[in-house]
């Protein structure tokens, strides 16, 4: 089995060399890091890991913190963030929180035992943030997704009031006034800036603000289809919804179904979140993309600039998504 050594030999290099290059411990001029480069593929030298890892107290894994099996959109930011650990030697290590901020905790804990070198955490917000407080006690490499708390982490997320503001703004370009909008779960950092966005189109059009026209969804199937219902008992029904996520999209349309309302005659309805089957329904649903694959790719590269440089000034990443218009908002 060839050795540092051999390879030094090979490229006429010395062995401190070899190691800077394949650890990235020390800058080397772009000509020597090509010379080792080759010699390595010529004596066929394969780095020990594991003896790597030893060395740099670290073991080339991340945690992944995710409530992935409750929402399409966690399982797509998932898979960006594996192929992006594949592309730079990561192993990644995922558990489920269920939103569950007991579980959350735990599985952070458990992350720590198994030394994982950083954390991405989709945070479930109960108010004490007690696996936030633990990662930043133990000073473990963190990045937050979705769920942006501004508490000193480093956090890529959507420009969420930007969102549902063009979505409202393309109801109200419509002719829609009375539009309704099914909020997500008010410990959801998402979800208030979420709302924000549709009351400033409302604002912006000079649309009165109707709080009777804001129902809560949970972020979930069911809650948001008695939202729904909510809203079509009342004695002025909107013209329009809006869904701040695909769980309350579908919520929603089962209880548009229950009514026998037609969409997009009788209702106009658009909201938050692309998924597989968006564009097979009748109708085919207008929504927000969010860019999950840029989402989990960027987590994951704040991720190894934190590791790499523990005390470096953190950042918050906000990603534009892409309005899809197709004809449930009542486009042709």
């Amino acid at each position: 089995m060839a050795t540092m050594s051999d390879v030094a030999k090979a490229a006429n290099v010395s062995v401190t060399t070899v190691s800077h290059v394949l650890n990235g411990t020390r800058k080397v001029t772009p000509k020597t890091e090509q010379q080792v480069r080759m010699a390595i593929q010529r004596v066929g030298y394969t780095q020990n890991s594991l003896a790597r890892s030893l060395a740099m107290s670290a073991t080339n894994t991340i945690g992944v913190a995710i409530p992935t099996f409750a929402n399409h959109y966690f399982s797509e930011v998932v898979r960006a963030i594996e192929n992006e650990c594949m592309k730079n030697g990561l192993m990644m290590l995922f558990s489920d929180t269920h939103d569950d901020p007991e579980q959350e905790l735990k599985i952070v804990q458990a992350f720590h035992q198994r030394r994982v070198d950083g954390v991405i955490l989709a945070p479930a917000d109960d108010g004490r943030l007690e696996s936030l407080a633990y990662l930043r006690n133990s000073k473990i490499p963190t990045v937050l997704v979705d769920h942006l708390l501004a508490q000193g982490f480093d956090q890529v997320g959507l420009k969420n009031k930007m969102a549902t503001q063009e979505l409202t703004a393309h109801l109200i370009g419509h002719g829609h006034v009375r539009i309704g909008f099914i909020s997500g779960a008010a410990w959801n950092s998402t979800s208030a800036e979420r709302l924000e966005g549709y009351f400033a189109a409302l604002k912006e059009a000079g649309i009165h603000r109707d709080e009777a026209l804001v129902c809560c969804g949970e972020s979930a199937i069911e809650p948001a289809r008695i939202a729904a219902h909510q809203l079509l008992s009342l004695d002025r029904q909107p013209t329009a919804i809006v869904t701040s996520n695909n769980l309350m999209t579908i919520g929603t349309m089962r209880a548009l179904r229950e009514a026998q309302v037609e969409v997009p005659r009788d209702m106009a309805l658009v909201g938050i979140d692309d998924f597989d089957w968006a564009d097979l329904f009748n109708p085919r649903l207008t929504v927000m993309a969010q860019p999950l694959d840029e989402i989990g790719t960027k987590a994951l590269n704040l991720l190894i600039k934190r590791i790499e440089n523990p005390e470096g000034r953190r950042q918050t990443i906000r990603l534009s998504p892409t309005l899809r218009v197709r004809n449930s908002c009542g486009c042709s």
